[in-house]
């Protein structure tokens, strides 16, 4: 049986990353393990910034959000020599194995690991909620109620000038965020890569509100990268009858206290982690599925894709 594993974060943070750390070592310390934590991701590994950790050094980090461990990306891990420095770093420590805590890039340094001996197992952490081998990513909860509280606030000033208020959301490739930001908000138009983005067709949906539905104000929630939503929200005002004004959320997201949902769904992903390594299983990674903790190997994960959720977008259209 091995007796230490490695614990790291890579990739943006995610709240709840700290609950998923502390689940890992508490629960892995219970089982006779030690374990080491890794600064700064794979960019940590390769240097040798390796701490051992305890029960006690993850201590009142249920709540906190951000990484304890810090979180980096690294390019060049895709090369074998510098993977080869990186398991070189591990021995030196005594590590066996390794839970790696983030999304697909981070993923496909965990399976590379595998093949050269050393058992990883991941976990998703990432707002965007765009691993598809699981319903929910840790962080996803959190990022959403903190999109939700801000649009709420948007709706109470944009009512009061007639406005139109443009919010661009994180979540590029995944439609996640927005769409269910955008069925929580009862906002009037939301766009994502899989919507398409027709920007006649949304002035002419925000007139009809405007002149058919008389209403005072309306909410856009836009995915990041479709388009400038300054320079959308100044079209809004030119060719609408509503005051277009921009709001990027931008970075907001990823920052606060975890969710009660993502504290618990850490956990219970980080104790089951430490329970396959324990069995001798590496090139996993973890998730819920219809609120059941499953494990699937990490290839198929990165070559599954999370279809569009059309039973939403019907909820949607048909609500707004």
């Amino acid at each position: 049986m091995i007796k230490k594993i490695g614990v790291l974060t890579s990739g943006g943070d995610a709240p709840g990353m700290n609950a998923a750390i502390r689940a890992v070592v508490r629960s892995a310390n219970a089982l006779g393990l030690t374990v080491y934590g890794i600064q700064d991701g794979y960019k940590g590994m390769v240097e040798g910034r390796i701490l051992e950790l305890d029960r006690f050094s993850v201590s009142e980090t249920l709540g906190k959000g951000g990484t304890i461990l810090g979180t980096a990306r690294l390019p060049e891990f895709k090369e074998e020599v510098v993977r080869k420095r990186a398991v070189e770093q591990l021995k030196r420590f005594g590590i066996e194995a390794v839970i790696v805590i983030g999304g697909d890039g981070t993923y496909k340094g965990a399976l590379e690991l595998t093949k050269m001996g050393i058992n990883c197992i991941g976990i998703p952490g990432t707002i965007d909620n765009d691993i598809a081998s699981t319903d929910f990513s840790i962080g996803f909860d959190t990022a959403l109620h903190t999109i939700v509280d801000a649009i709420d606030k948007l709706r109470d000033t944009s009512s009061s000038h007639k406005r139109c208020s443009v919010v661009e959301v994180m979540g590029n490739r995944c439609e996640d965020l927005a769409l269910w930001a955008g069925i929580s908000t009862g906002a009037e138009i939301v766009v994502t890569l899989k919507s398409g983005f027709d920007e006649d067709e949304i002035f002419s949906r925000l007139n009809y509100f405007h002149d058919v539905r008389k209403k005072n104000h309306a909410i856009v929630i836009i995915s990041e990268k479709i388009t400038d939503v300054e320079q959308f929200a100044k079209k809004v005002t030119k060719y609408t009858g509503f005051d277009g004004r921009a709001t990027v959320l931008g970075h907001v997201q990823r920052g606060g206290s975890p969710t009660p949902f993502d504290r618990i769904l850490a956990s219970r992903m980080g104790d089951r982690a430490v329970e396959l390594l324990v069995e001798g299983v590496g090139g996993q990674c973890v998730g819920i599925i219809n609120n059941k903790i499953v494990n699937i190997p990490i290839e198929q994960a990165l070559e599954t894709h999370r279809a569009s959720n059309k039973e939403l977008y019907k909820v949607f259209e048909r609500q707004v």
